[in-house]
């Protein structure tokens, strides 16, 4: 087997970013896997979801958005901690910065140690890290719902925590009118899910009953294209549903037989490979998920930190 490039290291290919207007004043930036944005107006201001992982970076889709907008940014809503999705914040000039409680003490505990970790792992997206000014700290934070009044015939826009699942803070934003959905990573379409840091039963189970239940007829995963009418929407929510639910059965069976965390590795990489082993990120994701998952089965509740050096650790263990 040839040995494969840490991680992302050596996907320095641009990809190519589409703008998407998805109702009026509702705007999705897709990047062909890459981690994707978007942006709700409201009468006289507008709601950013994702911060992308620089500065930067982020000023890139602001331009991009400002073809469309002008209204200042008020709110900026933040999925989870991941360093790739935040620490572009600075770029907003956001009045208040939006996530889950959890999120906040996250950023905390582990903020830090991912920002090192997810830059070394994707180089390609920390366009002008140099421009980062530090840690991104959210200024509100809430525990099951925040509401947000668009103003005018616009609508709400609802934020909510529906239970764990890709981190223990994930919220999603929810535009029941429009019945659009920004999923985060909660959901993927087509481009594979990273678990690093997941509660697999808890995100396979509830959690995605509850993103199904909320009845969207667009939705915005963390990476990959937009998903249009229900039945897209209910093939990405159950394909990322497989994919964990395959994890989960292929990782405890060998667990139960007494094998290792490689043969774990092995059996998950040979069960989702056909597939999804095309998908993007499949073959960087899986060393960090297996490895995640092994240790939720065994009886470690909360996901252990990634370092850098852990991650280089885990990738020769497994995928060297």
């Amino acid at each position: 087997m040839t040995a494969l490039s840490f991680a992302s290291s050596a996907d320095l290919g641009e990809k190519q970013q589409t703008l998407e207007v998805l109702a009026d004043g509702v705007y999705a930036l897709t990047a062909e896997g890459d981690p994707n944005i978007g942006a709700i107006e409201g009468e006289d201001f507008v709601v950013c979801f994702e911060a992308l992982a620089t500065p930067v970076a982020a000023q890139d889709w602001l331009a991009k958005l400002r073809e469309h907008t002008d209204k200042p940014v008020r709110y900026l809503v933040l999925s989870h901690y991941h360093a790739v999705r935040v620490l572009g914040a600075s770029a907003f000039d956001a009045e208040t910065i939006v996530a889950h409680e959890n999120t906040y003490k996250l950023i905390a505990e582990r903020g830090r140690e991912d920002w090192e970790s997810e830059f070394g792992r994707m180089p390609r997206l920390a366009k002008g890290a140099e421009s980062v000014p530090g840690l991104t700290w959210p200024t509100a934070t809430f525990s099951d719902r925040l509401t947000i009044d668009l103003g005018g015939d616009r609508g709400d826009l609802v934020l909510q925590f529906l239970g764990r699942g890709h981190t223990e803070g994930d919220i999603v934003a929810w535009l029941p009118k429009q019945k659009i959905l920004f999923a985060g990573d909660l959901v993927e379409a087509q481009a594979a899910l990273y678990t690093g840091d997941a509660f697999h039963r808890d995100w396979a189970t509830g959690t995605l009953d509850a993103v199904k239940a909320l009845g969207a007829e667009t939705l915005v995963g963390g990476r990959g294209a937009v998903s249009r009418g229900r039945e897209e929407v209910d093939a990405a929510i159950e394909q990322t549903r497989h994919f964990l639910a395959t994890m989960i059965r292929e990782v405890g069976a060998v667990q139960q037989r007494g094998g290792t965390l490689k043969e774990a590795f092995e059996a998950t990489h040979a069960a989702l490979y056909e597939q999804y082993g095309h998908w993007p990120i499949f073959e960087h994701c899986l060393p960090f998920d297996v490895s995640r998952l092994w240790d939720e089965l065994s009886g470690i509740e909360r996901p252990v930190i990634w370092t850098a050096e852990r991650d280089r650790e885990v990738w020769a263990q497994l995928q060297g």
